[in-house]
C-alpha cells in the first residue's frame, strides 16, 4: 500500500505550485467597482464587482520567499475559523470529560434497537433510518441557511454515534458534513450563494425556487444512496474501511465507555448551573419575546426564545434528576437549538457561535463538579488536540495569497472566460460550470467568487442567449461540490482534523462520489436549456 503524504506536505506542495504559476502566468487585473445589490432580507448593501471588458495585463510579481510567509498570511485571513476550531475543540474536550456523549450514544442505541421488534424497522434497518433522517436534516440546513462552518462542531457528536452503530468515522462525517454541503450545493434559499449571485446578476431574489427544490431532492437522494451503500459495505467487513486503523481512537473510546460502569449522579453544582441557566433564558425570553426569522425571501415572527426557555426548564429538571450526563446532553441539544435560532433570527456567525460553544463547555465542566483550574486545563488540552487542524487551515489559505499577490487569479479567470466564446450553447454552459468548479478549488468563498465572476458570466449568458438563472445555477453547483475536496477549504480541513482523518485519506476516498455529484450537476443544468422552467 502506497504511503499517503501528510496533509501539511500536500498543502505546502500546492503553495509551491501556486508560486510556480506566478512565474509562468502573466499578471493581469480587472477594474472593480462598487455597486448596490439587494440582500436576502430585502436591504441594500454595497459590493465590489468586476467591470465587464475591463481586463488588462499588469506587471507580474513572481513569488519566491513568500511561500514561507503564506502560513502567516493565511492565519491572518482565516483567524476567525482558526479560533472557532480551537474554541470548539476546547469546549468539546471539557464536555467529553464527563463522558456525557458516550453515555448518551449508548442509551440512544439501546432504545433505538428495541424498534427492531417491529417488522418495518427490521426490513429497513434502524441504523439506516438514523442515517437518512440525520442527512436530510443537515442537507436542509445547508440548503436553507447555508450551514457550513457550523458543521465542525457536530463532527465530534456524530462520529462516536456512527462508530457505535458499527460503521466508521467516514460515515459519521458523511451524516453531518457531507450532507450539509450537498444541501449547500443544491441550495434552495442559501443567502450566501444564491442571494448574492442573483443580486449581482439582476435577478429577483430566490427566483427559480421550484427547479432548485427538484435539484436539492435529486442531489440529497444521491448522497443518501451513496452513504447507505458505503455504510452497508463497511458494516459487513469493517477492515475494508480506509480509516479502519485510524478509527482505533474512536473504537477505543466506545469500548472504554461500554466497559466502564456509569455512575449516575446529580451533583449540587449541576443544580446551580440549571438554576442560573433557567433564570438567564427566562430573562432573555422576556427581553426578546419575538424573533424575526429570515428564510429565503420571506420573514416570519415567532416566539422562539420563550419557546426554548419553556422547553429547557422542565427538560433540564427531568434529565438532571436522572443524571448529570443527561443534563449535559440537554445543554448540548439546546446549544444546537440556540445556534439555529441565532443564525436564522439574529444573523449569528462564527464569533457568536464560538461564544455559545465556549459557554456550553464551561457550564458542562461546572455541572460535572470540575474546579476552575481543571476546566482551564481541559480547555487547553482540547485546543492542543485540535491544533494541527487549525494550523492546516491557515496554511491552506496561504495558497490563495500566493496567487493574489502574484496577480495571476484575474489572468486565469480571463483566459477561462475567453474560451467560453468558442463553444456552443450546451458546451458553453458545461465549460462555465467547469470553470466555476475549478475556480472553487483555489477560491472556496462563495460570496467572493460571486462578486468576481457573476458580472462577467451574466453578460456572457446574454450574448449566447442562455438564461442568467442558468448561470446562477452553474455558479451554485460549481461552488458547492468541490468544497468537499479542496484543501483551501477551512471547513473541510477543520472537520477532518476533528475526525482525525488525514487529507490524503479523505481525498482517496471522496473523489469518486464527488465526481459523481459534479456529473449530476451538469445533467441538472441541461433541462434549463430546453424546458420552460419557472424563473428561468
Amino acid at each position: 500500500m502506497k504511503r499517503i503524504p501528510h496533509t501539511f506536505t500536500i498543502v505546502f506542495a500546492l503553495i509551491l505550485l501556486a508560486a510556480v504559476c506566478t512565474w509562468l502566468v502573466p499578471g493581469g487585473a480587472f477594474v472593480r467597482e462598487q455597486v448596490s445589490v439587494r440582500n436576502a432580507d430585502g436591504t441594500l448593501s454595497t459590493r465590489e464587482v468586476v467591470q465587464g471588458g475591463s481586463f488588462h495585463y499588469v506587471e507580474s510579481e513572481p513569488q519566491t520567499w513568500q511561500v514561507f510567509s503564506a502560513l502567516f498570511s493565511g492565519f491572518c485571513d482565516k483567524a476567525d475559523i482558526v479560533i472557532f476550531i480551537l474554541v470548539v475543540g476546547g469546549a468539546f474536550w471539557i464536555l467529553n470529560d464527563s463522558h456525557a456523549i458516550d453515555v448518551g450514544v449508548m442509551a440512544f442505541l439501546r432504545r433505538i434497537r428495541r424498534l427492531n421488534r417491529y417488522r418495518l424497522f427490521q426490513k429497513l434497518g434502524v441504523e439506516n433510518v438514523i442515517i437518512v433522517l440525520v442527512m436530510i436534516m443537515f442537507s436542509l440546513f445547508g440548503a436553507l441557511f447555508g450551514m457550513s462552518e457550523e458543521t465542525i462542531a457536530f463532527v465530534a457528536v456524530f462520529i462516536p454515534l456512527a462508530v457505535s452503530m458499527g460503521y466508521d468515522s467516514l460515515v459519521g462525517l458523511g451524516m453531518c458534513y457531507v450532507a450539509a454541503h450537498i444541501g449547500f450545493a443544491g441550495a434552495m434559499l442559501n443567502p450566501f450563494t444564491i442571494g448574492i449571485a442573483q443580486g449581482i446578476a439582476g435577478l429577483p431574489l430566490f427566483s427559480g425556487l421550484e427547479y432548485r427544490v427538484v435539484c436539492w431532492v435529486v442531489l440529497t437522494a444521491l448522497g443518501i444512496a451513496f452513504m447507505l451503500w458505503y455504510a452497508r459495505r463497511v458494516r459487513r467487513d469493517p477492515q475494508r474501511s480506509p480509516v479502519y486503523q485510524l478509527d482505533a481512537y474512536w473504537r477505543g473510546r466506545t469500548r472504554e465507555q461500554a466497559e466502564t460502569p456509569v455512575v449516575y449522579r446529580s451533583p449540587r453544582a449541576a443544580w446551580v448551573v440549571y438554576a442560573l441557566l433557567s433564570a438567564a433564558l427566562i430573562v432573555c425570553a422576556i427581553l426578546h419575546p419575538a424573533t424575526v426569522v429570515s428564510l429565503g425571501g420571506g420573514k416570519a415572527t415567532l416566539p422562539l426564545l420563550p419557546l426554548l426557555a419553556a422547553l429547557f426548564v422542565p427538560a433540564g429538571f427531568l434529565t438532571l434528576r436522572k443524571s448529570v450526563h443527561f443534563f449535559i446532553l440537554t445543554l448540548l441539544l439546546f446549544t444546537i437549538a440556540y445556534l439555529v435560532v441565532g443564525v436564522l433570527g439574529y444573523g449569528w456567525y462564527i464569533r457568536e457561535i464560538s461564544a455559545l460553544f465556549l459557554a456550553m463547555g464551561i457550564f458542562s465542566g461546572i455541572a460535572n463538579s470540575r474546579r476552575a483550574d481543571d476546566i482551564a486545563k481541559l480547555f487547553l488540552a482540547g485546543c492542543s488536540d485540535i491544533l494541527s487542524a487549525a494550523l492546516v487551515v491557515g496554511l491552506a489559505s496561504g495558497i490563495i495569497f500566493i496567487l493574489k499577490d502574484g496577480h495571476v487569479i484575474d489572468t486565469i479567470l480571463y483566459g477561462l472566460t475567453r474560451s467560453l466564446a468558442q463553444t456552443g450553447e450546451v458546451a458553453s454552459v458545461g465549460v462555465m460550470y467547469l470553470f466555476q468548479t475549478l475556480l472553487n478549488i483555489v477560491m472556496p468563498s462563495g460570496s467572493a467568487k460571486a462578486a468576481l465572476t457573476m458580472p462577467i458570466m451574466a453578460q456572457f449568458a446574454d450574448l449566447i442567449e442562455v438564461s442568467r438563472q442558468t448561470t446562477v445555477l452553474a455558479f451554485q453547483f460549481g461552488d458547492g461540490f468541490t468544497n468537499m475536496l479542496t484543501p483551501t477549504s477551512g471547513v473541510l480541513i477543520g472537520c477532518l482534523g476533528v475526525a482525525r482523518i488525514p487529507y490524503g485519506t479523505w481525498l482517496k476516498w471522496a473523489w469518486r462520489f464527488i465526481l459523481a455529484f459534479i456529473l449530476a450537476g451538469f445533467l441538472l443544468l441541461l433541462p434549463t436549456l430546453y424546458l420552460q422552467l419557472p424563473g428561468f
